[in-house]
C-alpha cells in the first residue's frame, strides 16, 4: 500500500540488499546538498545587504560634489551653507546604512557583530569642526583630517567607529573600509560648511571645500569598485547555487531509479491481495457455517 501511494520501496534493506550502502551514500550526498545550500544562501543574503546599504550610502551623496564645486565657483555662501546641511543628511543615511544587520548580525561591525558599528554622526562632525577652527590653513586642516581618519588611534576609528578593525569573515567589510571612510571624511569637511556659524578656514578659503568635494567624488567611486568587489562574490556563489542544483537533479534522479517502485506495479499486487484476502474471509465464513445437520438438509 505504501509502495503504490509513494512509489518508493518499503524495505529497501531487502530490495537493495548489497547495493544498500551506495543507496545510503547518495542519500548522505543529497542531504550534504541541503546543507550546503544553505550555507551559500545565507552568505548571499548577507552580502545581498551589504550591497544595498553600500549603494544607499554612495547614493545619499549623489550631486553634492558637483554643486559644491558650483557653489564655490560663484563664491556663493548661502548656497554652501544648504550644500552643507545637505551633507550631514548625507552622513546620517550613511552611518544609518551602515547599522544594518542581517538577523542579530550588524554586517559592517567587522568581527564585532554584536555591537552597533555607529552612532549618529554629531560628534564626527564636532570633531571635524574643532580641526577646522584650529587649523591654521587647509594643508594644516588635511594633516590633521589624515591623523584622525587614518590612524588607529585616531578619532575615527577609535570613538566614532564602534566595530572591529579586524574582519574573519572574507564576505564582510567594516565600517572603516578606506573607500567608507574617504567618502565619511569629505562629507564631514562640508557638512561643517553647513554651520550657522561655519570656521573662517572654511569661508575664507575655498581650498578646503574644494578638496572635500573631490575627496567625496572620489569616495564615490572607491565605493562603487568595493561593491564591484562584493558583485564578484555574489557572482561565484549564483554560480555555486546553480552546481549544488546541477548535482542535486543527478543525484535525485540516480537514487529514485535506485530505490523507486512502480506504483500501477504494486497497485496491482496489492489489488489481487486485497481479493485474496476477501476470498479467504467468504470461504472461511463459509467454512464456520457448515455442519452435519446443515449438511443433511
Amino acid at each position: 500500500s505504501s509502495e503504490a501511494v509513494t512509489g518508493k520501496r518499503a524495505d529497501l534493506s531487502k530490495f537493495l540488499s548489497g547495493r544498500i550502502g551506495e543507496a545510503m551514500l547518495s542519500q548522505k550526498a543529497l542531504e550534504d546538498i541541503q546543507v550546503d545550500r544553505g550555507a551559500l544562501q545565507l552568505r548571499d543574503a548577507r552580502i545581498d545587504i551589504a550591497q544595498r546599504s553600500l549603494q544607499s550610502a554612495q547614493e545619499g551623496a549623489e550631486g553634492l560634489p558637483a554643486r559644491m564645486l558650483a557653489a564655490l565657483g560663484v563664491d556663493n555662501k548661502s548656497d554652501i551653507k544648504i550644500i552643507g546641511r545637505d551633507a550631514v543628511s548625507a552622513l546620517e543615511k550613511l552611518f544609518s546604512s551602515l547599522n544594518n544587520r542581517h538577523g542579530q548580525r550588524f554586517l559592517f561591525a567587522g568581527d564585532a557583530t554584536s555591537t552597533q558599528p555607529f552612532e549618529d554622526p554629531s560628534q564626527l562632525i564636532s570633531d571635524v569642526r574643532q580641526m577646522a577652527v584650529t587649523a591654521t590653513d587647509a594643508a594644516d586642516l588635511q594633516t590633521q583630517l589624515d591623523t584622525y581618519f587614518n590612524t588607529p588611534t585616531g578619532g575615527w576609528q577609535a570613538n566614532i567607529y564602534q566595530g572591529s578593525a579586524s574582519i574573519t569573515d572574507p564576505d564582510a567589510v567594516n565600517g572603516i573600509d578606506p573607500a567608507i571612510t574617504e567618502l565619511v571624511r569629505g562629507l564631514a569637511v562640508m557638512a561643517v560648511a553647513g554651520d550657522d556659524a561655519p570656521p573662517a578656514l572654511l569661508t575664507q578659503d575655498n581650498a578646503s571645500l574644494r578638496i572635500a568635494a573631490d575627496t567625496v567624488a572620489s569616495g564615490q567611486i572607491n565605493m562603487i569598485q568595493l561593491r564591484s568587489k562584493l558583485g564578484v562574490i555574489q557572482e561565484r556563489l549564483t554560480e555555486g547555487l546553480d552546481a549544488l542544483n546541477s548535482e542535486e537533479l543527478i543525484l535525485t534522479e540516480a537514487f529514485t531509479n535506485m530505490t523507486m517502485r512502480d506504483q500501477y506495479e504494486a497497485a496491482t499486487i496489492l489489488k489481487e491481495l486485497e481479493n485474496n484476502l476477501e476470498a479467504s474471509y467468504m470461504l472461511t465464513a463459509r467454512l464456520s457455517g457448515l455442519s452435519l445437520l446443515n449438511y443433511l438438509k
